[in-house]
């Protein structure tokens, strides 16, 4: 292979790729299988096998068992709103969304006391092992899983309060600004970093992908005077779903 040609199993990868997306193969269809694309492209094995891993990879196809590969249908990312902006009602930004009539979003969450790990205690400025409230969240529309969230609260700070539940009490599932500013602490910063990375199995069994897929990352830390007070995960699956800003300017 000299300098700048690509290995083989990216040709034949490309040019299966090619066919997907000019519908010569469309949605449904059983992709050629690794005997068919080694004749045809007159490669290994071992080529034929590393072509289809990256187009599994890239989630053009799927895999179904005692059945063969097929190419998925080509779904229009949905955005999910991440926004400065807080509307009279104080609702979270998941909430608003859900207020348009034509939405159909819905959630359930559990909570639970829990020590924190070495990387929740950092994101909180507490020691390993405090006590934190631990919350999981599934975020559907229309049925279907659309975002998983895993949230820690310092109990030293909600412990024995309204709010330490955060999806119960007079403020329960109002957001982390109104719930600290019911015990009198003054949210006034918020950080999100959005990364992405392979799901995890566990992830992707819930949001309904399969292995290899790629999910989108959001770590977000609310603040009240430089303290953290929450810090939370979010992930979202990165074929169904971009993540949209709509920051206010000052």
């Amino acid at each position: 292979m000299t300098i700048g040609e690509q290995p083989a199993y990216l040709r034949v990868a490309g040019d299966l790729r090619q066919k997907i997306v000019d519908g010569s193969l469309p949605p449904h269809t059983r992709l050629p299988s690794q005997a068919r694309i080694r004749e045809e492209y007159g490669v290994s094995d071992t080529v034929a096998l590393e072509a289809r891993k990256v187009l599994m990879a890239e989630g053009l196809v799927e895999g179904r068992s005692g059945s063969g590969t097929y190419v998925r249908e080509h779904l229009v990312p949905r955005r999910i709103v991440r926004s400065g902006y807080r509307p009279a009602d104080s609702a979270t930004p998941f909430r608003q969304e859900q207020a348009d009539g034509e939405a159909h979003g819905t959630w359930e969450s559990s909570s639970e006391q829990a020590e924190a790990s070495d990387a929740v205690a950092e994101r909180l400025a507490l020691a390993p092992g405090d006590r934190v409230m631990r919350t999981h969240y599934v975020f559907r529309e229309a049925g279907e899983a659309m975002m998983l969230s895993t949230s820690w609260e310092p109990l030293a700070l909600t412990g024995r309060t309204p709010v330490m539940l955060p999806e119960e009490g007079p403020v329960g599932g109002m957001g982390v600004v109104e719930r600290m500013a019911a015990i009198d602490v003054v949210v006034d910063n918020v950080t999100e970093e959005v990364g992405a990375r392979p799901g995890l199995a566990e992830e992707l069994l819930a949001l309904g992908g399969v292995p290899g897929h790629v999910v989108l990352v959001v770590q977000r830390t609310y603040y009240a005077s430089g303290r953290p007070v929450e810090t939370a995960d979010l992930v979202i699956p990165a074929d169904r779903y971009q993540v949209a800003y709509h920051l206010p300017v000052k």
